[in-house]
């Protein structure tokens, strides 16, 4: 017989396998899933999730379809939450001190309580990636801040109410643009795109049947497992 955990959906009980993931068990209990749901991937942060397990006093962050239900945990969804995106010119800002303050002064309020970091569902150090944005080092922010899905769960904790996600995508923008080395082999692939190279190749792609596309990824995924490196290499 299948495993049943109980959880707390929105304050409701509910009796559910226990491998499903909480997006899963969502939809296992009877929610229609028509926002929050995005990629089901991880890639999206569209699912932020809080929850707690009975007898721990500790709030956790996470994505929906990445983590697994346990017996006794009470969740509840994020709802989108309204971070502040100022509007700017990425051919015209550039990478000093200056255009933080000008666009996301309230970076300077930061209290240093890491409320963003422990709410981070990437496990990201946000609240440092905050420090280098402060001092202008953009590389460091955006190494930093690379795998950010912009799930918003580190703004609804901060007390200084900055917007880290937009503060990290203006630092990776600054970077690209200004501080990293140009990939000249990047560069000639749009162009040859521009060209029309590649369109009668995707125009062909296109054209395949379905089931022929999905043996090509098959093959594809079965190439990338077999060139892995392994814990041996």
């Amino acid at each position: 017989m299948e495993k049943m955990v109980n959880i707390f959906l929105f304050g409701k009980k509910y009796s559910v396998p226990a491998g499903l993931t909480i997006m899963g068990a969502m939809e296992y209990a009877g929610y229609k899933l028509v926002r929050g749901c995005g990629c089901r991937n991880g890639f999206c942060g569209a699912c932020t999730t809080i929850y707690r397990i009975k007898g721990d006093n500790t709030l956790k962050f996470c994505l929906a379809c990445q983590t697994t239900v346990e017996d006794n945990m009470y969740v509840a969804t994020l709802p989108y939450f309204p971070i502040v995106k100022p509007l700017y010119d990425i051919e015209k800002v550039r990478p000093d001190e200056q255009i933080m303050m000008q666009l996301y002064p309230e970076i300077y309020k930061c209290i240093g309580c890491n409320a963003c970091t422990k709410a981070c569902t990437q496990d990201l150090k946000v609240m440092q990636y905050i420090a280098h944005a402060q001092r202008g080092e953009y590389e460091k922010c955006a190494e930093l801040s690379f795998d950010c899905v912009m799930c918003g769960a580190c703004s609804a904790r901060c007390p200084a109410e900055i917007s880290h996600p937009q503060v990290a995508v203006l630092a990776r923008r600054l970077t690209g643009k200004y501080i990293a080395p140009e990939a000249k082999h990047l560069t000639q692939r749009v162009k040859d795109i521009e060209h029309g190279d590649f369109t009668q190749l995707l125009e062909d792609v296109a054209a395949k049947p379905i089931e022929e596309l999905k043996e090509l990824y098959n093959h594809r995924e079965i190439e990338s497992d077999q060139t892995a490196p392994t814990d041996e290499d």
